[in-house]
């Protein structure tokens, strides 16, 4: 029996990228899947293409009432069971380049928008039983990152935020685990050019970037009975990077 069956994921940032394949195995795995994004045309295309089992909604996940909305329609399909905080912007700058603007948009869609959808995804969630929490943080939330002083702070925020959420919510059987992707081949790092992206790969032990469909299955296992008793946990996914 697939992983999942009968359960609600809701996917922030889940239009592109991670995002999608987190959703794109969760419907496989028999789950109902939420996409919440701003980009709404690629969130659309991609609900589309999965069918019944799969609905897009306009989030901006600075906002609460698009959150409050996320989990509407959650509670729509019968509850939610899971949480996948994948939404995130990276933009690295180094210290001295960073300006206030920037850095409180890190804070914003990385930090506060996960704070937002934990908090509201708790009582449905509760109320369905217990669920999962999914917090996708970065390698740059496990050791300094050069040049990326924002998104870095956001990250390591992520990991601190997991585990006193795992604490506060484990009465409510309620999980949350952090998962802490290496280079991951995803539009996120054009960002960077071929050659940054190409000398950034030569420090991984692995020498390659991930997939994100590597990454969607780390999290289809967190938020899976599989991982019953996993939680406050941070687990890398990078290849080696950190070590």
């Amino acid at each position: 029996m697939p992983r999942l069956t009968n359960r609600v994921i809701l996917i922030s940032g889940g239009a592109r990228g991670q995002g999608a394949a987190e959703a794109r195995l969760c419907v496989e795995e028999g789950a109902r899947v939420i996409i919440g994004d701003v980009l709404e045309s690629a969130g659309r295309q991609l609900a589309a293409q999965l069918g019944q089992a799969a609905t897009f909604i306009p989030q901006d996940v600075t906002r609460e009432s698009d959150w409050a909305a996320a989990i509407k329609a959650a509670e729509a399909l019968g509850g939610l069971h899971g949480l996948i905080n994948n939404a995130g912007i990276y933009q690295p700058s180094t210290l001295m380049e960073t300006d206030t603007t920037l850095f409180e948009r890190h804070m914003r869609v990385n930090q506060l928008g996960c704070f937002l959808g934990m908090k509201c995804a708790v009582p449905v969630m509760e109320r369905s039983g217990g669920g999962s929490i999914v917090n996708i943080s970065s390698v740059a939330g496990l050791r300094g990152s050069p040049g990326a002083i924002a998104y870095s702070a956001t990250k390591w925020a992520l990991r601190g935020m997991t585990k006193a959420a795992a604490i506060d919510l484990a009465p409510k059987k309620i999980r949350v685990n952090s998962v802490h992707p290496g280079p991951i081949d995803t539009e996120m790092l054009h960002v960077r050019t071929p050659e940054q992206n190409a000398r950034r790969v030569q420090q991984v032990p692995m020498k390659r970037m991930g997939t994100a469909e590597e990454v969607a299955r780390l999290v289809v296992f967190l938020l899976s009975d599989e991982s019953s008793y996993i939680t406050g946990s941070e687990v890398a996914i990078d290849g080696g990077a950190t070590l």
